[in-house]
């Protein structure tokens, strides 16, 4: 999904900073763009680290100028039942869905006040708001990242910054390829969804792009569900005789 938003934002005429652990991956993609005539710059951050988070900025601010919007992105999956789930488990998962997020806020967001105006956009879930069982701390964590925006939205609003979330519902990226790999499954999911299709990462860029854009400018602490209708179906799956 990053890729496809840092391609997205170029394509609109943006300059891209990309943040993730994988330095190798920023830097192939950041030379993809530059060579499509677009800018972009890579660094090898892990959203976990203050101090990294801190110098990035500063060096992002050095290569790019600065930052208009933040996308908060990075996230991990570590499942396991609550009942047995280790403690460093349950914390290392906060850090990255949850905890990377405010740092990264932070970093980039005191400029951004400073100017009068910016864009954070969040990635949450459908699980922040329809428990996903077995997933360890991944639910509880994409339910702070909305409040925590909702937050952001309330505190940093008058300085003119805006703080909305992009909630994907089943999207199929190398953390899900796993599961449509087992027989039947990406039929038996597209059954489910009122779209009948599995959203792509295209799905998610393109909501991000709208509450990051001028057309967003009065949508504050608010939520796009890119879902493909699944957090409607709770009623057509409950038995109703005579319907």
């Amino acid at each position: 999904m990053g890729r496809a938003i840092a391609l997205s934002f170029t394509a609109a005429g943006a300059d891209v900073a990309l943040l993730d652990r994988d330095g190798e991956g920023c830097t192939a993609l950041a030379a993809q763009i530059n060579g499509a005539g677009g800018r972009a710059a890579a660094f090898a951050c892990d959203t976990t680290d203050e101090a990294g988070v801190a110098a990035t900025a500063a060096a992002v601010a050095r290569d790019l100028g600065p930052a208009d919007i933040l996308v908060n992105n990075a996230g991990v999956l570590r499942p396991g039942p609550l009942a047995t789930l280790g403690i460093a488990e349950w914390n290392a998962l906060l850090a990255v869905n949850l905890t990377g997020y405010l740092i990264c806020a932070q970093a980039f967001g005191p400029g951004m006040m400073q100017r009068g105006s910016g864009a954070l956009v969040h990635i949450a879930s459908i699980a922040a708001s329809n428990p996903q069982p077995r997933s360890g701390a991944y639910s509880p964590s994409k339910a702070a990242v909305a409040m925590l925006s909702r937050q952001l939205a309330l505190e940093w609003g008058p300085q003119g910054i805006r703080s909305n979330i992009v909630s994907p519902g089943l999207i199929r990226t190398p953390m899900s390829e796993s599961f449509y790999q087992a027989p039947g499954i990406k039929e038996r999911r597209e059954a489910m969804l009122p779209s009948r299709r599995i959203g792509t990462p295209q799905d998610i860029a393109d909501a991000v792009l709208f509450l990051a854009s001028p057309r967003a400018g009065y949508v504050n602490g608010a939520e796009i569900l890119a879902d493909g209708g699944l957090s409607t179906v709770v009623m057509e799956q409950t038995p109703r005789p005579g319907f």
